[in-house]
């Protein structure tokens, strides 16, 4: 069973060639690896263009954004999987692919999440934060929960069900499409209890108090687009449930 694994990137020349070369280690034979550059004009594309011949497609042209990268990932992607591993992440290990893909021949299910360590931006080895997704039961959105969108692997015919990313949203389209896809829509979803990527602190959505509450507003529209009803606690338990990841 193929994986189509999907970089987006834009001006990631600090941390691009870790991310490649954490895909080009996994021991799954049966990848293929897309890079969606926003048009970098930093030393970006140059760092790619080393790992050419390894890479399935490079596509770099300006777009409006993350989300826009990642459905153009999704349009190319042929295998029966797909994942997304950002610019600033890595994988954990040499044996997430195979780890996941063996989880889906195990599994009755359409899609596989784990869980996730923030670490230092300059030293990966500096843990910050660790997010333990723990196995979901029906109504856990309702509760704050979500898995971490860089540790969930879903199947492509999900999304030519349901739907890719909606880029209407900034910062919360991740959160919006597992709303949708496990919440709504019932996707069959089973968890692997290992850390199965590592991300560089300072994302886009919690660099700030001020972006966290933008971020916020995302949530609470992302049940409104899709006809549900948050319960009164959830928006505020969801930032309050990733409190204890600083001290697990």
């Amino acid at each position: 069973m193929k994986i189509s694994i999907i970089t987006a990137c834009f001006n990631s020349a600090s941390t691009i060639r870790d991310t490649i070369d954490s895909v080009l280690a996994q021991d799954y034979d049966d990848i293929e690896y897309f890079i969606i550059d926003g048009g970098s004009t930093d030393n970006t594309l140059s760092i790619v263009n080393e790992y050419k011949a390894r890479i399935s497609k490079i596509v770099s042209e300006k777009d409006d954004g993350i989300y826009y990268a990642l459905n153009n990932g999704i349009a190319l992607a042929t295998g029966e999987v797909i994942a997304f591993l950002h610019a600033d992440d890595i994988f954990a290990h040499g044996k997430v692919i195979s780890s996941v893909m063996n989880w889906f021949d195990h599994h009755k299910c359409d899609a596989v999440y784990g869980d996730l360590q923030y670490v230092d931006r300059v030293d990966a080895t500096r843990i910050i934060r660790n997010w333990k997704s723990g196995i979901y039961h029906p109504g856990q959105f309702l509760k704050g929960w979500m898995p971490p969108h860089p540790a969930f692997f879903m199947k492509k015919s999900c999304y030519t069900r349901h739907g890719v990313f909606n880029t209407t949203f900034r910062t919360a389209a991740d959160y919006e499409l597992m709303l949708r896809m496990i919440h709504l829509h019932k996707v069959p979803v089973a968890y692997l209890p290992q850390v199965m990527v590592k991300m560089r602190v300072g994302g886009v959505s919690n660099v700030s108090l001020k972006n966290r509450i933008k971020a916020n507003r995302e949530d609470k529209r992302a049940w409104i687009v899709n006809g549900l009803r948050p319960g009164m606690l959830t928006l505020i338990r969801k930032p309050l449930g990733k409190i204890g990841q600083f001290f697990g």
